[in-house]
């Protein structure tokens, strides 16, 4: 990473916009890429505030930065102060990528590319074949959005009933129709139509916080329709194996975190900054 005497006039700045923002891996993930290739750039965490982010938005422009990250509470709200959005954010609703295009702003949404690179990462193949997904919310809608884009036969969304249902409905009945991808959304309290969907699917995906600290006792969904056949993903990275994971494992199944999709949503927005592929294996070296 930069020391003080390579910092000049003519280091871009990156950064990552978010309340809270200091736990983020990402300062670390970009530095050491940039180090790495050497981009004269440095990434550096900012939390911002709900009221702040239309002034921070337009500071990209202003300070001329490459661009930044965006999580929670951030995703969504910032559609309203891009100037264009990639295909993959248009149906997704939420961006986590800004890109300074000579002072035009693009949003986009790596999350679900993230997503699919690391189930490749690890040898599997969901392109062709039927998933489960626990959870409707803004990571799962990227998840979902990739995979019927990438060519998934069917997908299954789980989700609590909740005064949301509805909303989650009419985002799933919009990426099917952008995508053509049957997609059906199941309360978990209908569990003939749980067991159902997960006996036909060839991987089921954690996307909603349950399993995360403080929490780590809880899982997402009834552990007996897990099996040693069924891989299971989980979004979640800290902790490293929430217990989805260790009761999944003991089965049998093949399990993965979300350190993956981590890696590879950020190596998809650095590719997008810099036009240069992230030094992906050396930053699993020296961050995982």
């Amino acid at each position: 990473m930069k020391s003080i005497e390579e910092i000049s006039g003519q280091t871009r700045l990156v950064g990552f916009y978010a309340n809270p923002a200091r736990h983020s891996l990402s300062p670390k993930m970009h530095n050491l890429s940039f180090s790495k290739l050497g981009i004269d750039a440095v990434y550096l965490a900012f939390e911002v505030t709900k009221e702040a982010l239309p002034t921070q938005i337009q500071a990209i422009r202003n300070m001329q930065m490459l661009g930044v990250n965006l999580s929670m509470p951030h995703k969504v709200a910032a559609l309203d102060y891009v100037d264009e959005l990639s295909p993959a954010a248009k149906i997704i609703g939420a961006i986590n990528t800004i890109v300074n295009h000579e002072g035009k702003l693009i949003g986009h949404n790596t999350d679900g590319i993230g997503f699919i690179a690391s189930l490749a990462e690890n040898q599997i193949d969901i392109i062709g074949q039927t998933m489960t997904i626990i959870g409707a919310g803004g990571a799962a809608t990227a998840m979902i959005t990739q995979a019927a884009l990438d060519g998934v036969k069917q997908i299954y969304v789980l989700n609590r009933p909740s005064a949301h249902f509805k909303t989650y409905q009419e985002k799933i009945q919009a990426i099917m129709q952008a995508t053509n991808c049957p997609i059906e959304l199941i309360s978990l309290e209908d569990q003939p139509l749980v067991y159902q969907a997960v006996n036909k699917s060839q991987l089921l995906v954690n996307a909603t916080s349950v399993g995360m600290y403080p929490n780590v006792d809880e899982l997402p969904i009834d552990k007996e329709v897990l099996r040693a056949d069924l891989p299971v993903y989980d979004a979640i990275y800290h902790p490293r194996e929430t217990k989805l994971l260790k009761v999944a494992a003991a089965k049998g199944a093949l399990t993965i975190n979300g350190l993956g999709m981590l890696l590879h949503q950020g190596a998809a927005a650095f590719k997008l900054w810099t036009n240069q592929e992230m030094p992906v294996d050396y930053v699993k070296e020296h961050l995982f």
